[in-house]
């Protein structure tokens, strides 16, 4: 196995046919595989990563319930009111928000273990100066950037864990991971308090800080030892059957990536459920502790304890629930996401309950139901994202979730809990934001379920149609210089193209034409990185661009003239040249020749060269557009409406540059309203229906299907 930089094909079965189709009723990644043991599915990947992550989160666990547990000692420490330590503690969390894009980002494009050795690292030297905090607002600095440092956790962890392990043990894995975490959480409370009345004294607190940080560097470095596995190594395995790797992925734009993970239908609605469950998450634990101080007037250790002996009910759940959504998922992925959903809502009673309690003992038994049903359901999260997340945007995937939990519902629930608890106390704050955030998040899970298999069906169709491409490729057929595959568009709730897919070959000529609102302008969009296909491919000479920003696309040689305005009206027509020439400006000689280029396919230019742009004719702003855009000697050209309210002279200026271009071997796609003018410049066409492809083939078979060109003839413009 090779790393996700660099590897050759990996070949095993598990049953599933090479290069099967993938469909709703095909093949669909960890959907009725076959059953493996979790010692069987670490061997499979190797226990060393799974340990040294199993470590590190355990370790976050003890670290957070630090806080949780000493809160009310920092707060008496620094003279703060309760409110003032639930924002503190609830923001210092929150801010995990800023660092888990990045961390996503990285996970997404470079080695995964050194991203988290080395936020370890800083975790560690974040937690002992928490310890050294001279006042409140160094210490709030301090957990910024411990947060900073955990970003990486979910969506690092999360992607790393899912490349080395098989999709039908994950379940397990999560679960495994949460019995240790909740072990070392159980612990924590007692360790942390324990810690803290041995010290002594008002600031015996400090000593937690000063003595946690030792092991998670200490861990830390051990993580740059793990191996990078192939990214998405078990989807190609369970749909077609073998494993291959990317040799050279292009980077990947978050812009991009976001608008393709908004597609997932299934993501999109389980967000919002986060969203709704962080608001207690984060918020609860702390007001708890407050509570516990307040009405039983608990110490340190007392707190811890009581902590502790909830804490504990949730073990007895997770060894089994971990199987059980194992097995849940390989009959019907749908029923393991209601499972979830429906772990959460009897929270919403049971919770509260417990906070009517008269005494600390019965407080802690009232606890245990509620921490059971949490337990089991917050576990089987981080398995459920990493399998409707397409392997390429993992990380992006997984840190969105964090977007939801932590910015979203951590700081929610910190603005709603501050002036209840302030004003009203805590058991109202935590009942004010428990109860709606558990009906709300459960209900919404549940509500996912009816999403699931048609979004890993998307998933199963991109790898069967990767290793389509990749088994063409192989064959030495000359690759298409541009490649729109099985394209799905929507604006909003509205769907503009369906399945769209062409190929244009090198110095070809294609014509997209069709009726008004066809989707004809934002398939050049979707070309030029303008826009992102929420299904299907876009490749340039056989490298996948989906997510690729408009930007790289230009540097890979895409250039497109828009319809309409392409000009800088407050300049000249020289200032807009060299403007446009900027790029090059290293090489002097160069900018000289592409400028020369420009004016010699444009004479008429040359006598304009210091009019203001904006003082030009609508036709010489178009000529001048199009010089501006042909300065960049682009591989692929993409002009939309070339012709739109032009003079005919204009125009037929305009097409001869058009035909000189063509006749150099120019590749371009042309969208244009003329029905006339785009068949003379042209060697295939494409014509749209409604965002359905009704043709495709040599410009001169469209021109003798009347019932096409009548349509294009009594379209309006656009499109």
């Amino acid at each position: 196995m090779a790393d996700a930089n660099g590897a050759t094909d990996e070949s095993t079965s598990n049953g599933t046919p090479p290069g099967a189709a993938a469909s709703g009723d095909g093949p669909l990644p960890g959907v009725r595989e076959e059953h493996r043991s979790l010692r069987a599915g670490l061997a499979a990947g190797g226990a060393r990563t799974f340990w040294v992550l199993l470590l590190l989160s355990s370790l976050d666990e003890l670290e957070a319930a630090g806080l949780s547990v000493l809160a009310p000692d920092i707060r008496d420490t620094f003279g703060l009111s309760d409110g003032t330590i639930v924002v503190l503690s609830a923001a210092a969390g929150a801010v995990i928000v800023l660092g888990v894009i990045p961390m996503g980002w990285l996970a997404d494009r470079f080695r995964r273990p050194p991203i988290v050795g080395a936020a370890s690292l800083a975790l560690g030297a974040m937690v002992f100066a928490s310890g050294l905090a001279a006042n409140a607002f160094l210490f709030f600095l301090a957990r910024v950037g411990a947060g900073l440092a955990k970003s990486n956790t979910l969506p690092v962890h999360g992607s790393l864990l899912a490349d080395t392990y098989p999709i039908g043990v994950r379940g397990r894995l999560s679960a495994a991971t949460g019995v240790a975490g909740r072990v070392l959480g159980v612990a924590a409370p007692v360790l942390v308090g324990a810690v803290a009345a041995l010290a002594g004294g008002d600031e015996g607190w400090r000593w937690a800080y000063l003595l946690f940080g030792l092991p998670l560097s200490v861990v830390g470095l051990l993580a740059f030892t793990l191996k990078e596995p192939t990214r998405g190594r078990w989807e190609k395995q369970d749909v077609l059957g073998h494993v291959f790797a990317d040799d050279d992925p292009l980077p990947i734009s978050t812009e991009a990536a976001f608008a393709r993970l908004r597609a997932i239908r299934t993501l999109r609605t389980v967000m919002l459920a986060f969203a709704s469950l962080g608001f207690f998450i984060f918020t609860v634990p702390v007001l708890t502790n407050l509570f516990l101080e307040d009405t039983y007037g608990l110490g340190t250790v007392g707190r811890g304890v009581v902590t502790s002996v909830t804490g504990a009910a949730g073990l007895v759940a997770l060894p089994f629930i971990g199987r059980f959504y194992d097995q849940r998922y390989q009959r019907d992925p749908a029923s393991s996401l209601r499972l979830i959903g429906m772990l959460i809502l009897p929270a919403a009673v049971l919770v509260p309950i417990q906070y009517l309690m008269p005494n600390a003992v019965l407080f802690a038994i009232a606890g245990i139901p509620g921490a059971l049903v949490l337990s089991a359901a917050f576990v089987m999260i981080a398995p459920l994202l990493q399998t409707i997340t397409p392997y390429r945007l993992r990380g992006l995937g997984l840190a969105l979730g964090s977007i939801y939990v932590f910015f979203v519902g951590a700081t929610g629930g910190a603005i709603v809990a501050a002036p209840i608890t302030n004003h009203f106390g805590t058991r109202a704050a935590i009942i004010a934001v428990l109860v709606p955030a558990t009906l709300v998040g459960g209900g919404l899970i549940i509500r996912s379920a009816r999403f699931i298999r048609g979004d890993l069906a998307m998933i199963a169709a991109e790898l069967t149609e990767e290793e389509a491409e990749r088994d063409r490729q192989r064959s030495g057929d000359a690759l298409p210089v541009v490649q729109v595959g099985d394209v799905d568009f929507s604006y909003g709730p509205v769907q503009v193209l369906f399945g769209v897919s062409f190929e244009v070959r090198e110095g070809e000529v294609l014509a997209l034409l069709g009726t008004n609102g066809a989707g004809k302008s934002t398939i050049l969009d979707l070309i030029s990185g303008l826009q992102t296909a929420e299904r299907g491919v876009i490749r340039l000479r056989g490298r996948t661009v989906t997510f690729t920003s408009p930007e790289q696309r230009g540097a890979l040689g895409v250039r497109s003239l828009a319809g309409g305005k392409g000009v800088y009206p407050s300049l000249t027509v020289a200032d807009n040249l060299a403007v446009a020439t900027l790029p090059y400006r290293r090489d002097p000689d160069d900018v000289r020749r592409r400028t020369r280029r420009v004016l010699d396919l444009f004479p008429t230019l040359s006598d304009l060269l210091d009019r203001r742009a904006g003082s030009l004719s609508g036709g010489q702003q178009q000529t001048l557009a199009m010089a501006l855009t042909l300065v960049h000697d682009a591989d692929v050209l993409l002009i939309d409406e070339l012709s739109l309210g032009l003079s005919p002279k204009v125009v037929e200026e305009l097409l001869g540059v058009v035909e000189r271009l063509r006749a150099e071997g120019q590749t371009m796609i042309v969208v244009e309203q003329s029905l006339n003018v785009a068949l003379a410049i042209s060697d295939r066409a494409v014509f749209l229906e409604k965002g359905h492809v009704r043709f495709e083939g040599p410009s001169a078979e469209l021109a003798e299907r009347d019932d096409l060109a009548r349509a294009v003839f009594l379209g309006a413009e656009g499109g």
